[in-house]
């Protein structure tokens, strides 16, 4: 195993589902030893979660604790809670998603364990933040990061079209990566002051950072309205459109002073240059829905296989809209480094989406199951063998 920027850093992963974990997963990427702190039994909720109806692999469990070993503990019997303290000596982050009142009963909140290590950087993320009245609410990305902040309801085709659902994680992994840097953070604080802390963020914030560009308007006093259909959007050069095969592709010329003529001679429509109704940039805004029937028309007529080369060419910005089979399949997405093979088995996994120079990842591991690694790590701590039999007869571990 390739040595990583965080070799040598030791992670309490005792969070569930997805945002808290990913952030872990991040740092594992780097060469951090992760252990996952799970209960007893069924483990992790997410392990149950399947995409596949019908089918009990755990492909999303892969993506998220890979490179984890699992450690099975009840934390609500006070020898598993000691064998949480016992660890903590050793261990750099502690990362936790558990609502503020839970972390309060289980004896794990950040006063608790900074006291027993006054290094440890204690990474927490919630729902709705660390203050206020909804401090101790539970949410999930769909609830907190997309249906609360205005995104549901900002990508709606028309404001009487019904909410759009989010996609699993799909703010939880933004989320993650920004728990991630808030976590460095804290550790770059440390290695300056040698003081650890608790580094925090929440779906919530998350979500308002992501629908920044509208909630800013909306701070200034600006009305924020539904955006209109494509075919009424402010600018035909902008838009989405369908290609004969049925496939659609997205168009983004906002650079037309440079990119119009390119664009109009590759698509065979110079003309349109001439048309008093395109001639300037404003005139063009004034009839963006004539200038987009006319080149729905155009796109109409050849495939995107045909058109791809052609505004390539042309050094039109697009970019076509693809399938998840497509996405997972992208020969691009490998060469970046952002679909890699599991070091220990078949398959790919998606990796974590930022690379540093002269940093090499660490091949990905396959996930654990439950209480995979539990007398092993525990072995590494300094249990003896008496020590893991009582813990075992207790039920503990």
């Amino acid at each position: 195993m390739v040595d990583g920027i965080f070799s040598g850093l030791r992670v309490i992963d005792c969070a569930s589902w997805i945002a808290g974990p990913a952030a872990a997963t991040i740092l594992s990427d780097f060469g951090a030893e992760v252990i996952k702190i799970e209960p007893p039994g069924a483990g992790d909720p997410w392990r149950a979660s399947s995409p596949v109806p019908g089918k009990t692999v755990d492909y999303w469990w892969q993506l998220t604790s890979r490179n984890k070993r699992s450690l099975a503990i009840d934390l609500k019997n006070p020898e598993g809670l000691s064998v949480l303290y016992r660890l903590l000596s050793s261990t750099d982050v502690f990362i936790t998603n558990f609502p503020p009142p839970v972390r309060e009963r289980l004896k794990i909140a950040a006063a608790d364990l900074l006291a027993i290590n006054p290094r440890l950087v204690y990474g927490s993320i919630t729902a709705y933040g660390e203050a206020g009245e909804e401090a101790a609410r539970t949410g999930f990305d769909a609830t907190a990061y997309w249906a609360r902040t205005g995104l549901m309801d900002m990508v709606r085709a028309t404001p009487e079209t019904e909410p759009v659902r989010s996609m699993p994680g799909m703010g939880d992994h933004p989320t993650a990566t920004a728990l991630y840097a808030a976590i460095v953070t804290a550790l770059y604080r440390r290695e300056k002051t040698g003081r650890g802390g608790v580094a925090q963020t929440s779906l919530l914030q998350n979500g308002l950072w992501a629908n920044g560009c509208f909630v800013q308007n909306r701070l200034f006093g600006e009305h924020v309205a539904h955006r209109p259909p494509r075919t009424g959007t402010p600018s035909a050069l902008a838009n989405h459109y369908r290609c004969r095969d049925g496939r659609w592709f997205l168009m983004a010329l906002h650079n037309e002073a440079r990119q119009l003529t390119s664009f109009l001679k590759a698509i065979e429509a110079e003309h349109l240059a001439e048309d008093p109704r395109f001639a300037t940039m404003p005139l063009r805004r004034a009839n963006a829905t004539a200038l987009t029937a006319i080149l729905d028309d155009i796109f109409a007529k050849r495939d995107l296989a045909e058109w791809r080369p052609i505004l390539e060419k042309a050094g039109a910005t697009f970019g076509p809209v693809c399938s998840v089979d497509e996405a997972a399949d992208d020969p691009q997405a490998r060469k970046i480094g952002a679909l890699v093979p599991f070091a220990d088995g078949a398959g790919l996994t998606v990796s974590s989406p930022f690379h540093l120079d002269g940093a090499t990842k660490v091949a990905p591991v396959r996930a654990p199951a439950v209480g995979q690694h539990s007398e092993t790590v525990l072995r590494d701590a300094g249990y003896s063998a008496d020590e893991i039999a009582k813990l075992k007869a207790l039920g503990v571990l």
